[in-house]
């Protein structure tokens, strides 16, 4: 297309959590633009989002395969709909699950989270019918019903951070969609053996409360050029998308741990924000191939402004994070035909799909913008 490559909560988390390995020398080496504290209005959130999903869905007649990279934007894509109800977006979305039967990536044997996150939107769809249509659900639910079944011998399939993302939530909803809570025992199972086991320690770093991508990066493996951890922002990214979508829906005795884990997470974040509202690609490193990057950002501005909305996290202290995150991708990433750029392609480290430009972009980029943007016009902006 074009040139364009489409590549403890209380007092101690009001004030941030210090993090002193790794905000020595952080990207206040951004210099420059500072973007405002605060946040526009909501109708003006919501033009930014509709120029930005106007122009994908402009830019793609195909609406796509149905894998987690195109699943995750219309995850995004159905959160923008339920606030403007828009009708051509939901015919977009619909077009794009009647395309692939509302069917998964690899077929209901599947166990790899990646496969199950066509499944957010197609309960989306789902949710919306005046008569529910059992069709539109029926392969997720086939799926994720032989992993409930197994759970008491196998939940080692979540390896990665970004797995929580893409399979938690269709586990979330369906439990409460068939009040059955042994979805969330299953999931519980599942991300507490990612988050405390998986690699000997876990990928969970209870001390900085971020998170690794997988065992590779954990202390003694994978380190930045100097040395110091890789953390890896659209990793983190994945991580409080999941948890800002299950605590949205989900009531169950785990709660109060998927809350404590969000912010904590979200306080960490906070400590590592760049100057200009970004975050860098490498947390652990600010020197790391330092810049812009807008896929891990849009998530965390998400994760932030659920945990505002649902009274998580304290307003005075948080909301200046979500308006400054937000306000540096619409003056720095978003284009003004509404591409939206400075997103890292596909990858698993800093390193992947570099160089990150003004022009690199991503399906579930996009999609993560519209889910933050939406998250933020719900908290009704100004």
């Amino acid at each position: 297309m074009e040139r364009r490559q489409f590549l403890g909560t209380g007092a101690a988390l009001a004030a941030g959590t210090a993090l002193p390995a790794l905000t020595a020398g952080v990207a206040r080496a951004a210099v420059g633009h500072r973007p405002s504290g605060r946040l526009p209005a909501r109708a003006e959130i919501v033009a930014v989002l509709r120029r930005a999903a106007d122009h994908w869905i402009g830019a793609h007649t195909d609406p796509g395969d149905n894998q987690w990279a195109r699943a995750t934007f219309f995850s995004g894509l159905m959160a923008l709909h339920r606030v403007t109800r828009e009708p051509r977006y939901l015919a977009y979305a619909r077009g794009w699950a009647e395309k692939h039967a509302y069917g998964l990536h690899n077929g209901v044997a599947t166990r790899h989270a990646d496969d199950h996150c066509a499944g957010q939107a197609y309960l989306d769809l789902y949710a919306l019918d005046a008569s529910p249509d059992q069709a539109k659900i029926a392969a997720i639910e086939e799926s994720l019903q032989r992993m409930v079944q197994s759970s008491a011998e196998r939940h080692d399939d979540w390896w990665w951070d970004d797995a929580l993302h893409m399979a938690m939530p269709p586990f979330a909803r369906l439990g409460v969609l068939r009040d059955d809570p042994a979805y969330g025992d299953a999931m519980h199972a599942l991300y507490t053996h990612t988050k405390s086991a998986e690699g000997g320690p876990g990928l969970h770093d209870p001390r900085t409360g971020l998170w690794y991508r997988d065992k590779r990066f954990l202390p003694g493996g994978i380190a930045s050029p100097s040395g110091k951890p890789v953390l890896w922002s659209r990793g983190n990214g994945w991580v409080a998308a999941a948890h800002a979508k299950v605590l949205d829906v989900l009531h169950d005795a785990h709660v109060p741990e998927y809350r404590a884990t969000l912010v904590g997470q979200l306080s960490a974040l906070r400590a590592v924000q760049r100057s200009d509202g970004f975050w860098n690609v490498n947390l652990g490193d600010p020197a790391h191939l330092p810049g812009p990057e807008t896929s891990g950002t849009a998530f965390f501005t998400y994760g932030t402004a659920y945990a505002l909305r649902a009274g998580l996290v304290p307003r005075e202290v948080f909301r200046p994070v979500a308006a400054r995150a937000w306000n540096a991708m619409v003056d720095t990433a978003l284009h003004p035909d509404g591409f939206l750029g400075h997103v890292q392609n596909v990858g698993d480290r800093p390193e992947s799909s570099q160089p990150v430009t003004y022009d690199s972009t991503a399906d579930f980029g996009v999609g993560a913008f519209l889910l933050a943007g939406t998250e933020l016009a719900a908290l009704g902006g100004g």
